[in-house]
């Protein structure tokens, strides 16, 4: 498993001995235990003046080889394995961040969520608009001047005004402790037929408004309910184990800044159960919105992260490629395993069951609580 060598490792690891969560980092291909008063979670390491310096010079216990570890089933609660590198963050996501997926979400509002009717949409609508929204910056006079042409040929849709308009989406993707990790099962609503990942950099945020980290998510997305309506994007986003993080947030240190970020390149394979391989790619040097612009929309005076947050800054992919039928596109299957990518960052691995076939979420914030305190570190 690759963990990345970005910046200073900081990450989450179940801990049979404490019956909860130990805060992490990596040494030498060692998983340190850095749990303490000082900060029993990631949450406080993200709030301090300067968290790649304190995770760097704290004192740990040793839990094992990185590559064992890794290995370790994860949900079993007798053995050390990997968990989300998030706690009591709020796990926020932006959409339509990238010219690209501006255009296969408008294909999506006008199929109303069915698949059959994506293709020759795509053909059309990416024709009128798709070159027309490179290269502009949104909220600025030109994204005007395209929105005023483009209501006038009735082109507009609401994720065009996301797009380009002042304002991003941004929405709650899951919430706080519900997110899994690497090596876990990531699910799929039972009702949804056309779904597919979104490999994207997340970005750690402190209740400042200081972007301190960045790791790698899947913002698993269920296309048709999305298609359907708007309205539906808490039920097409925020599903049980419907949100990946990891494998370890990296730290901002003088090795590894936020102008890394901006120039990632991210790596996505989907091998299927029949043999079929999807890959795909997406780069941050498309993006749409930097990511300080983003982070001031999220947080600030009109809106405050206690605890802060992590942030999903969008994916320029958007599956095209035919699986099964003809002119369907791609649509996952139960077992297919997603790994997403990039240098530095290492590698997120999850494979595909149903929402409902996952193991439940049942770890909460009192259960995090109880277990720190019984811990005797809060």
């Amino acid at each position: 498993m690759n963990f990345g060598n970005a910046g200073v490792p900081l990450g989450r690891a179940w801990n049979p001995a404490a019956n909860g969560p130990s805060v992490v980092t990596l040494r030498d291909g060692r998983v340190i235990d850095i749990t303490s008063k000082t900060a029993p979670t990631v949450r406080d390491i993200c709030e301090m003046d300067e968290p790649a310096a304190y995770v760097s010079g704290a004192e740990g216990t040793d839990l094992g080889a990185v590559d064992d570890i890794a290995a370790a089933p994860v949900g079993d609660l007798s053995a050390i394995h990997i968990l989300a590198p998030c706690d009591l963050q709020a796990v926020k996501a932006c959409g339509v961040t990238f010219a690209n997926s501006i255009v296969e979400r408008v294909i999506e509002e006008r199929a109303a969520g069915d698949p059959k009717l994506a293709e020759d949409i795509r053909t059309r609508v990416g024709a009128a608009i798709g070159d027309s929204l490179r290269n502009l910056r949104p909220g600025s006079p030109e994204a005007a001047e395209a929105k005023a042409a483009l209501i006038a040929e009735g082109l507009w849709s609401q994720y065009l005004e996301v797009g380009i308009g002042p304002d991003a989406e941004v929405f709650s993707k899951a919430q706080t402790l519900s997110s899994v990790g690497t090596g876990a099962d990531i699910g799929l609503h039972p009702k949804s037929i056309w779904n597919n990942p979104e490999p994207e950099i997340v970005l750690a945020v402190s209740s400042a408004g200081r972007i301190v980290g960045a790791t790698l998510g899947n913002d698993v997305n269920l296309r048709d309910f999305e298609g359907r309506s708007a309205l539906l994007l808490p039920l097409a986003k925020d599903n049980n184990a419907s949100c990946a993080i990891g494998p370890m947030i990296h730290l901002f240190d003088g090795s590894f800044t936020l102008d890394d970020v901006r120039k990632a390149e991210l790596d996505l394979t989907v091998t299927g159960p029949e043999g079929f391989t999807l890959k795909g790619q997406s780069s941050m040097a498309e993006i749409s919105r930097d990511p300080l612009d983003i982070v001031a929309q999220v947080v600030g005076t009109h809106h405050q992260y206690p605890d802060g947050l992590v942030l999903f800054l969008g994916t320029l992919f958007a599956p095209t490629q035919d699986r099964d039928v003809p002119g369907e596109g791609f649509t996952h299957k139960l077992g297919d395993v997603v790994e997403i990518s990039a240098p530095g960052l290492g590698t997120l691995r999850n494979t595909v069951k149903l929402s409902t076939e996952c193991a439940p979420w049942t770890f909460g914030a009192s259960h995090l609580m109880r277990n720190l305190a019984a811990r005797d570190l809060i």
